[in-house]
């Protein structure tokens, strides 16, 4: 941990990234991106992926077609992964205390928001199986939303949801999987704790306010949130 949780101001919304923090989505990302590759003789790894977590899918494109050297565009690199997405995406499961966080906020009325790199398309393939608990969400902005200009990581998502949840950006705390939503995190002037890759170096989250490895090891009472007792 970076610092201590009781050392940030007082926190009054919470928002959370969607990939690799609420969704284990990564994996799936992993096995599409691998497949595209190998069409063309190339090989998807650690060395490139760490380098794309968190970005929006135009970014993310440019940098896997450039760093695989693909004989392809990126937008058609986007056209060939929306069709496997769209298969694999629905089996997507929840990462370990997610669930059970999301729903302790909602009980103890505590304004929650979903801030991702994901479209609207790609957040209902990806939350099929688990829109009981998203429905308790107040706010989803996604990198489509109408009023998100500009993807992680700069700071339009996140301040887009702590906007509607009529929070001040300084007292909303973000759950971030990646460097790049970290990154927009602090532009925007919120607390910001990394959950990382197990793989992912902690270096590589010097400027997040904390690192947990799990969500499951958050004690909300530490930042003057309701305790919660994990099972």
């Amino acid at each position: 941990m970076n610092a201590q949780l009781n050392d940030f101001g007082p926190i009054k919304a919470v928002i959370f990234d969607m990939d690799g923090l609420l969704l284990d989505t990564e994996g799936i990302y992993t096995e599409i991106t691998q497949l595209i590759a190998e069409r063309y003789g190339r090989s998807y790894d650690w060395t490139i992926k760490q380098n794309i977590i968190g970005r929006g899918a135009t970014d993310l494109a440019r940098y896997v077609v450039q760093a695989l050297d693909l004989p392809i565009t990126a937008e058609e690199f986007l056209v060939m992964r929306e069709p496997l997405m769209r298969e694999r995406f629905p089996r997507a499961e929840a990462m370990p205390g997610a669930q059970q966080l999301v729903r302790h906020l909602k009980e103890h009325r505590i304004p929650i928001a979903v801030g991702t790199s994901s479209s609207q398309m790609s957040f209902v393939e990806k939350t099929t199986r688990h829109g009981d608990w998203f429905a308790l969400f107040d706010t989803i902005v996604t990198a489509d939303d109408p009023e998100v200009t500009a993807a992680k990581p700069a700071p339009d998502i996140f301040l887009t949801a702590a906007r509607r949840l009529g929070v001040d950006p300084a007292e909303c705390l973000v759950f971030e999987d990646s460097p790049f939503g970290v990154t927009a995190a602090k532009a925007a002037g919120m607390t910001a704790i990394a959950v990382p890759d197990p793989a992912m170096a902690d270096h590589k989250f010097a400027h997040a306010d904390g690192i947990l490895r799990s969500l499951r090891s958050f004690q909300p009472a530490a930042c003057g949130l309701p305790h919660l007792a994990w099972r």
